[in-house]
């Protein structure tokens, strides 16, 4: 009887530890099965991009992308918050565009205009003239800018042309300066007209400055200016003045990004005094604010270690000229079909697991930076956070620190199970720690890095060869939803469930030793 009470503790020990075991592998099998005979991550990118759109901060289709994720959060039965990151002073909606050449070489315009820029007053036809680039110029042709539609110098690098203060004073000092040399070039010319026989003077270039008399011209009249673009065109939006902008004082010039091979033509044409015109009819319209925009949070809470946390996200907001189909579509809908499979499966983590949805990426991790900014009394609790940004390549490995390596072996253990296709690689890290990050680099997992959370990702792959090139895609018109991989896109979302799964069910947060070098301050103690 004695011995029977010393070896019953132990035997029920193990029989409830073998349990939970148990559990837990019957969970991580269901997720699996699920996601290779019920995955839905490219359903969910269907009604991100190509029900709601380009899901600009502060547009319809982001307000639209925000309700619906907070529902079916909600309907898989996880706990949701909406967490409110700030307000915009307008709201932006892009609508249809369409442009056309109007001459005997007529051709159909292949063009964009930055977010958060004016559209036409319906369709709005004019002639075509070259920018001024001096006072004279200016002074000589300010009569035939009014209607017109005038091609700008430089490259479109994604920005509008910057109508700001600070754009206004840029400007007026390179026109004070190239009146200078304008000054200078005719003494230059009046000396070589002394001396035709001589050596001629190079005279001195003008300094260039895109729009240079933007203000001028647009008093004048013009209908808009014209910037030729690599393709595929990239648009952005104008970030100095967003936050500055208000219902009274809108932009009310377009700022067209055109085909750079449509543009040589036009140029050349203008340049020859050729009479011809452009049409463009191009719907870019504003909301009154203040307008609110929010992260959405859902939340599979820990049933032992509820005030832990393991965090998977990415950015739910995209640029609008496309769909945001990969940037960060692709991030996004893994991230969502994760949970599903998770609560779908039976699911029932021992810390909790938080699915972020971070609103504002594009306009400088606004979203991200929020939310760590209130929650600094859950950083240390944070086991890891896995975010997704870098396109729908799939998910096949992962390096880590040594310290985290036995964690992590554990966890991993089922992922070769899934997909012969993929196979799966974990990785000890060989090289030093780097320095903790000081600064913000260039997506969500910047912030929780600069606070010593460990931001492990997934290594990423196209090991079938489907040539994807995210540098072609990125905020360019050709973010849309048929550019994401699905077969990737779909095994990257069960991935992801058993890792962050298995995470959430070790019996102890991550290690932090060897995560990041040892500060200097910390040293000299």
């Amino acid at each position: 009887m004695k011995l029977y009470r010393q070896i019953f503790p132990v035997i029920f020990l193990a029989v409830i530890l073998s349990s939970a075991y148990s559990q837990q592998d019957k969970v991580i099998k269901e997720i699996i099965r699920l996601g290779q005979t019920d995955n839905q991550t490219m359903q969910h990118l269907d009604i991100l991009t190509n029900r709601f759109g380009g899901r600009i901060t502060g547009s319809d289709a982001y307000e639209c992308a925000v309700r619906w994720c907070a529902d079916q959060f909600r309907k898989w039965g996880m706990e949701v918050m909406l967490d409110e990151v700030g307000e915009l002073p307008v709201g932006f909606n892009r609508g249809p565009w369409f442009g056309r050449m109007l001459s005997d070489n007529g051709m159909i315009l292949h063009f964009a205009t930055p977010s958060y820029t004016a559209g036409t007053k319906g369709v709005q036809r004019g002639h075509v003239l070259m920018e001024p680039k001096t006072r004279a110029e200016f002074e000589r042709m300010k009569g035939a800018l009014k209607g017109a539609w005038v091609l700008i110098t430089g490259t479109n690098n994604g920005w509008p042309i910057d109508y700001s203060a600070k754009g206004d004073s840029i400007r007026k000092k390179i026109i004070e300066e190239n009146e200078e040399i304008e000054k200078k070039n005719r003494e230059i010319a009046g000396e070589n007209r002394k001396n035709p026989e001589g050596e001629q003077k190079p005279l001195i270039p003008l300094k260039d400055e895109p729009a240079l008399f933007y203000r001028e011209m647009r008093e004048a009249g013009i209908l808009g200016i014209i910037q030729s673009s690599p393709v595929p065109i990239r648009v952005l939006y104008d970030r100095k003045n967003i936050e500055k902008m208000n219902f009274e004082n809108l932009p009310d010039v377009p700022d067209i990004k055109l085909d750079e091979h449509q543009y040589k033509i036009i140029e050349q044409m203008v340049k020859e005094r050729r009479y011809f015109q452009l049409e463009f009819d191009i719907r870019n319209h504003f909301r009154p604010g203040p307008i609110k925009y929010y992260n959405v949070i859902g939340i599979i809470r820990g049933t032992k270690y509820p005030d832990e946390y393991v965090i998977m996200g990415g950015h739910l907001d995209s640029f609008d000229v496309a769909t945001g189909g990969v940037d960060d579509g692709s991030g996004v809908t893994p991230t969502m079909e994760a949970a599903r499979l998770i609560m779908k499966a039976g699911g029932k983590p021992k810390r909790t697991i938080i699915v972020a949805l971070w609103a504002a990426e594009e306009f400088g991790l606004w979203g991200s930076k929020s939310w760590v900014t209130k929650n600094k009394d859950k950083l240390g609790k944070i086991s890891n956070y896995f975010n997704r940004d870098g396109g729908p390549t799939v998910a096949n490995s992962l390096t880590v620190p040594e310290e985290m390596y036995k964690d992590f072996e554990k966890v991993c253990e089922p992922l070769n199970s899934i997909n012969p296709d993929f196979p799966f690689t974990l990785n000890k890290r060989t090289t030093p720690p780097p320095p903790k990050p000081m600064t913000a680099g260039g997506s969500d997992h910047a912030y929780f890095a600069m606070n010593g959370v460990p931001t492990i990702s997934f290594g990423t792959a196209d090991p079938k060869g489907y040539n994807f090139n995210y540098g072609e895609i990125w905020h360019t018109e050709r973010d849309t939803y048929d550019k994401s991989i699905a077969e990737y896109q779909n095994h990257t979302s069960v991935v992801t469930a058993v890792v962050v799964y298995g995470l959430a069910n070790l019996d102890h947060l991550l290690s932090r030793e060897g995560l990041y070098a040892e500060e200097p301050e910390t040293k000299q103690k």
